[in-house]
Formats: C-alpha cells, sequence, structure tokens
C-alpha cells in the first residue's frame, strides 16, 4: 500500500440491532482504507448508529432505488457491501488483500470465500468461479462484495426498470458485460449461516408460489441481458415430423437404476398398469445394482413381456449413459419418456396424456407438472410443481437463469438419439433440455402426472459444500456451452 493511506472504499451494509451493526463497524474501521460506513435502513426514526455511521435512508438492496441511492453516495475508488445483518468478522488483512486483487485484475467486482459459522461450529464455504453461463439468480457470491466504483456507478445508471426484488441480479449481469467478476480462492472473512436447511430442501425455491413475483422480476432481468449480448431467441422453432419412422412401440418408459430395492416395485408397477390406445414398452437399465433391485426386475420381466430389463455391458456409466443405452437399444419406442426409480406415476393415463401432447403441441420434447410426496407418499411442500415460468414465448430463455425444466420429461426419440444425454448423474437431463429447446418446441402439461418422492435416498437430498459447488459448476458449465452456441 501507499506510504501515505487515502480512503478507498465506501462501505454499504443493512441495518441490524445495534450490537451486531457495531460489531461490523468495528471490523471494517480497523481498515484504514475504509472511508465513509452507510447504514442502509427505510425508516430512518427509529435507527440508532455507531457514531461514525452515516445514514442511508432507502430500501433493500435488492430495489433500484436503493442502488441508485448508493451510487450517488460514493466518493471513492472501491464499493463494498455487505449484504447480511449478522455480524461480520473481518480476516487479518483481508480488506487490503481484496484490494489489491481487485486492482491487479482491474475486476468490476471481487468475491472471495469465507467461513460460516453453523450451529456453533465454524466451518470453510468456499465458492465456485463465475463464468459466462453463471447466469442463474441463485449463485452464490458470499455476503462481501468489492466493486470498481465505476463498474458499479455504470451498471445502476443502465437500469431503467423500477426493481422491487432482482436490482442486485441485474446490477451483476450488466457489470459482467463489461468487467470480469473474479472470484479470490482465500477465506477472507466468518459470518454466521442462516439457512440450515439441507441441499434438497433448498432446491425447490425457485418454483415455490410464494416467490413468484420475484421470479417474474429475475426473468426480466436475464431476458434484457440476453437481448444486450445477442443470446436470446425467437419463439420460433423448427417443425417436428413425426410420420415415417419405423419404432417397434409408440413409446418407451425408460427408468435408469442402481440400489432400489425399496422403491423400484412401485415404479415399474405404475407403468405396466397405464391404459393407452398404442402399444408401449418400460426399458430399465439396471446399472450393475448390488442389493435386491436386479433380482425384483428379473422376477418382474418373468411375467410381463413390456418390461425390458438392461444390463449395461460396461461399467462407467451415469445416470445420462443410462438414458443412452435405453433409447439406443432396439426395442425403444417412438417416444421416450422418463421415470426416476423412486418415483411412480399418479394415475393410469399419463403416458396416453403425454404422448398427445407431442401430436398436439408439435414438440421434440414434453415437461410435466408433479407433486412432492415423502416416502409414505404424503404431500409435501411446496406441494405442486409445475413450472408455469416456462410460457411459449420466453421459455428457452428463462431456461438458461432457472436450475431446471421440470419433471416428467419425455423426449421425440430420433432427436435424442442425435444429441445424445451427458454421462452424468447430475444436470444430464437439463443439459438435454437446452439443447433441444435452441431449436425446437417444448410441451408444456401443467396437471400432475406423477409423485415425485422425496427421501434421505435422493442423490442431492443431503449434499456437503464441495458435492453441491462441483454439481453448480457443471450445471453452470452446461449453461456456458448453450450460451456461447445461441451467440
Amino acid at each position: 500500500m501507499d506510504g501515505c493511506i487515502k480512503k478507498k472504499i465506501t462501505c454499504f451494509l443493512p441495518y441490524s440491532t445495534s450490537g451486531n451493526i457495531e460489531g461490523t463497524v468495528r471490523e471494517l474501521r480497523a481498515y484504514d482504507e475504509i472511508g465513509d460506513i452507510f447504514v442502509l435502513h427505510e425508516n430512518a426514526p427509529e435507527v440508532v448508529l455507531p457514531g461514525d455511521c452515516r445514514l442511508l435512508t432507502t430500501g433493500f438492496l435488492q430495489q433500484t432505488q436503493t442502488l441508485k441511492a448508493i451510487a450517488s453516495h460514493i466518493q471513492t475508488p472501491y464499493t463494498l457491501l455487505y449484504l447480511q445483518s449478522l455480524p461480520l468478522q473481518v480476516g487479518a488483512y483481508a480488506i487490503e488483500r481484496m484490494l489489491k486483487v481487485i486492482s491487479d485484475t482491474r475486476a468490476g467486482m471481487l468475491y472471495t470465500d469465507s467461513y460460516k459459522i453453523k450451529e456453533g461450529v465454524m466451518q470453510a464455504h468456499p465458492v465456485i468461479d463465475y463464468q459466462a453461463g453463471s447466469l442463474r439468480d441463485d449463485f452464490d457470491f458470499g455476503s462481501l462484495l468489492l466493486y470498481r466504483s465505476d463498474a458499479f456507478q455504470n451498471a445502476v445508471a443502465e437500469m431503467d426498470v423500477d426493481y422491487q426484488a432482482a436490482a442486485l441480479y441485474d446490477l451483476r449481469l450488466k457489470v459482467s458485460k463489461t468487467s470480469r467478476l473474479f472470484h479470490l480462492q482465500e477465506l477472507l472473512y466468518t459470518e454466521l449461516e442462516t439457512d440450515n436447511r439441507q441441499s434438497g430442501e433448498k432446491l425447490f425455491d425457485y418454483v415455490d408460489p410464494k416467490n413468484r413475483q420475484s421470479q417474474i422480476e429475475m426473468e426480466q432481468a436475464c431476458t434484457r441481458y440476453l437481448k444486450d449480448i445477442h443470446a436470446w431467441l425467437k419463439p420460433e422453432f423448427t417443425p417436428v415430423e413425426f410420420s415415417g419412422n419405423d419404432f417397434p412401440v409408440e413409446a418407451s418408459v425408460v427408468i435408469p437404476v442402481r440400489n432400489r430395492e425399496r422403491t423400484i416395485e412401485d415404479a415399474v408397477r405404475s407403468v405396466l398398469i397405464q391404459e393407452t390406445h398404442f402399444p408401449f414398452n418400460l426399458i430399465v437399465v439396471d446399472n450393475h445394482s448390488t442389493d435386491r433391485t436386479t433380482a425384483i426386475l428379473k422376477e418382474m420381466a418373468a411375467t410381463d413381456s413390456r418390461l425390458i430389463h438392461v444390463i449395461p455391458g460396461r461399467n462407467d456409466l451415469g445416470i445420462g449413459g443410462c438414458w443412452n443405452e435405453a433409447v439406443m437399444h432396439p426395442q425403444c419406442g417412438k417416444f421416450a419418456i422418463q421415470l426416476d426409480s423412486d418415483d411412480l406415476y399418479m394415475d393410469k393415463n399419463v403416458i396416453q396424456t403425454i404422448v398427445n401432447a407431442f401430436y398436439e403441441q408439435n414438440c421434440a420434447m414434453v415437461v410435466g407438472t408433479y407433486q412432492m410426496v415423502n416416502v409414505k407418499l404424503e404431500e409435501i411442500p411446496p406441494g405442486i410443481i409445475d413450472h408455469r415460468e416456462w410460457t411459449p414465448d420466453n421459455g428457452r430463455n428463462n431456461a438458461l437463469r432457472i436450475n431446471g425444466l421440470g419433471a416428467p420429461r419425455a423426449f421425440y426419440t430420433p432427436v435424442l438419439r442425435e444429441i445424445k444425454v451427458p454421462n452424468t448423474s447430475y444436470g444430464e437431463d437439463y443439459a438435454v433440455g437446452l439443447a433441444i429447446s435452441r431449436n425446437y418446441r417444448i410441451g408444456r402439461i401443467y396437471t400432475p402426472l406423477y409423485l415425485c418422492r422425496r427421501w434421505d435416498d435422493n442423490s442431492d437430498a443431503s449434499l456437503d459444500i464441495h458435492k453441491l459447488n462441483m454439481h453448480n459448476y457443471y450445471k453452470d458449465k452446461i449453461r456456458t456451452i448453450e450460451l456461447l452456441a445461441r451467440i
């Protein structure tokens, strides 16, 4: 640092109880580089602040008016936002380190890893690198964000929508158009973990009806961004020709499975009781189960020829690889319909309903609606997941922001055989959906088709931070591939 320290950072943080905010301010004041510290509050008369803070009467950080107010009060080259109201503990020399890195890299925004205190235990909380496809609005930057002030102010100056929930999301999209969002993989601060739910309980926040209005705003911001970078697609689709294909049956249900002795029989029976106007079969790809799953399937296949029990000849297949085994199988039908090994169809009309949708909507993929249940098949929050955020005009663009496309999924087999499913066990369905949506219409069914069973054996029920980061990074990579293809 220079021998003569100049104030380089203006800080902004939301108001909290006096004890919390005093501790955070004391941490920040330990650095000579910190200039003004503004506390944000919408009801000024009730606020008691430490003597060396300034009050900025405004709304929440997620609101456009708040970011415009912040931009007008910046007098330093850098701007620090703290997003939490809980006490912040800044690491040794952390502010100096952040300043040096953001200066060296000329990043528009810098974010770092941190420690979280969860149930009284301090744990490392690493985050992941931002990439072109990191468009989801729930990307985890942590709570301490350092901006280059000119990048911050220029982005805010572009804001012409009065967001109530999407302003911070819009801000980082705008900053990312002209500057790098740089991840410093160093644990530079400590804060409390406020969301103690397991990973599987957080998966469906973006489709919870209570979050619908904020999701509409997020979609609006993302759509504007995609148009700015020439990645937005008009609602114009390649027609699907369903005639002239020689398939043994009209439809095949596909179930990849490994070690699901508790649930596989229920799943299979829910398929075999289906009533249709055409022949169908069920292809179960048994990925070398080591429990009773294989025996159960052999017994069931012996009593119903529609059940095709496939054990792959190789041992390196994920869920996506098992799907390819089924789709390329000579007994696969014209339409391939998904069912997970621990779920089951709602009634006897699911297959017929899905196939009808292909012809009625002229689409290469159909996404349905499902009901969340526990292992006893009792409904659990958020209940019915219908993914109504998918619209005919903008669904395939908004798909780059959300973290999934819904289920059950069904595919026109010739298209799926051409694209093929990535050989992974997470995000493979999302990758296929994005690739198909680039050219073809995706049809929708808004009545529930199957019961999605959430229980401890779900693959995403309780992931540690490293596994969760790996999954999120891969999904962001999928988005990056698709974004570049569309541009």
